[in-house]
């Protein structure tokens, strides 16, 4: 089944750096869009990033864009996210996410947070 499994969070500094990573399976992970999101405490789940199978087309939320990089590696089964110079407002779970066969996958998250 599929399965998706997120790690790389923790505590990162206004300004330093954080990579997440989302491991896959299941599925033909080459052929599907691989998205992040996030939610923060009382807040709905957002869209951060997205990243089609060829990995060169990318969206982002606008408060991110130029500082987060989604980029996958269809070798590994692994999509990344690269959190660059994060905000205190950055700070929330991320989560890996696809939709195969018109079915939603969700991973469990990472939290990640950002404070000096």
């Amino acid at each position: 089944q599929v399965q998706l499994v997120e790690s790389g969070g923790g505590f990162v500094q206004p300004g330093g750096s954080l990579r997440l990573s989302c491991v896959a399976s299941g599925f033909d992970f080459s052929a599907y869009v691989m998205n992040w999101y996030r939610q923060a405490p009382g807040k709905e789940r957002e869209l951060v990033a997205a990243v089609r199978p060829d990995n060169r087309s990318r969206n982002y939320e606008s408060s991110v864009r130029g500082r987060f990089i989604i980029s996958r590696d269809n070798a590994k089964n692994t999509v990344y996210l690269d959190l660059n110079v994060p905000k205190p407002e950055d700070t929330a779970r991320y989560y890996c996410h696809t939709i195969v066969h018109v079915q939603d996958y969700w991973g469990p998250g990472t939290q990640v947070t950002v404070s000096s």
